[in-house]
């Protein structure tokens, strides 16, 4: 992620997003940069207009699940909480579809 948000923190700036100017950003930031990845990250984005991206992307849903409720007294089914754990699912963005969704949005 460090990758992504390098570029964009580029785009903010009205820079131009190179391989050298990401590499500076990561280093700047105390992480050690990776040649390949960063060559990666400059080539997809090569032709893409980040602020269209940006604007048309959905936005991801929160990563972290929510804490597990207290465990009820007395014999409650085990069943109940993987049923409510599937509902929740099926009614949100699955994390494959989040995912397809940020890599649409830089190419």
């Amino acid at each position: 992620m460090e990758y992504i948000y390098s570029a964009m923190i580029l785009h903010s700036a009205g820079k131009e997003i190179t391989e050298e100017a990401v590499t500076k950003v990561l280093t700047a930031a105390g992480v050690k940069p990776d040649a390949a990845r960063v060559k990666a990250l400059t080539a997809s984005l090569e032709g893409v207009d980040i602020e269209e991206a940006m604007k048309t992307a959905v936005a991801a849903p929160a990563v972290a699940a929510a804490a597990p409720a207290a465990a009820p007294a007395g014999d409650a089914p085990a069943a109940k909480p993987e049923k409510k754990e599937e509902k929740e699912e099926e009614e949100g963005v699955s994390e494959e579809e989040a995912a397809a969704g940020l890599g649409a949005l830089f190419g």
